[in-house]
């Protein structure tokens, strides 16, 4: 087994003394910090290598701190005004979309000149879950002239992380391979739907 091999395993075993004694001291160091800060270096070098990270210009890691719970809904002084249709729950709400997506999403808002690549959880607490975010320099040479890496610099893939393009944005979008995602065959949702609620009638010529 290679190195990348023994540190995957240790990270498979979360409960172990050493992963809970690493983790520990982690997540204190974590809350000092900013909630948007950048890294000197990916603390999963593994994880991160299996994302599409490179040790090389261009590529820049940023750590990002993320409040846990669920989302209460944003109306003023707590109460939905309106039609009595509307005025649900306030508390209780969940995202549509999972932490790690909003994570990427707030980081590629504070930093517009790079690009989202991918994402993955480093360490969590009771109140904070923190993953690090793998980006780009679209405008860096070393990124524009490697054929690997290179589609991150057109003009489509800007701000992926916002229109659900990156790994975590898929998954509430209910995009995969396989029998659980016949409800997306086509594209999305919308458009699975439209496709089986319309009616196509062949025109007589």
């Amino acid at each position: 087994m290679g190195a990348y091999k023994y540190v995957s395993e240790l990270y498979r075993k979360k409960q172990s003394d050493v992963m809970r004694y690493l983790l520990r001291i982690r997540c204190w160091q974590y809350r000092q910090l900013n909630k948007v800060h950048r890294c000197p270096r990916t603390t999963r070098p593994d994880r991160a290598r299996r994302l599409g990270y490179k040790a090389k210009q261009g590529y820049v890691i940023y750590r990002v701190c993320m409040r846990r719970g669920g989302r209460k809904r944003p109306v003023a002084k707590g109460c939905p005004y309106g039609k009595p249709k509307t005025s649900g729950a306030v508390k209780q709400q969940k995202p549509e979309r999972n932490l790690q997506s909003i994570a990427e999403e707030r980081v590629g808002r504070r930093l517009k000149g790079l690009r989202v690549l991918n994402s993955y959880w480093v360490a969590e607490d009771s109140t904070y879950k923190y993953f690090e975010v793998i980006m780009i320099d679209p405008h860096h040479k070393a990124i524009r002239r490697d054929p690997k890496i290179n589609w991150m610099c057109r003009p489509v893939q800007k701000h992926r992380e916002l229109r659900g393009l990156t790994a975590s944005g898929k998954k509430s979008r209910g995009l995969g391979k396989g029998r659980r995602f016949n409800q997306t065959i086509g594209g999305s949702r919308r458009a699975s739907w439209l496709r089986k609620n319309s009616l196509k009638i062949r025109r007589k010529r």
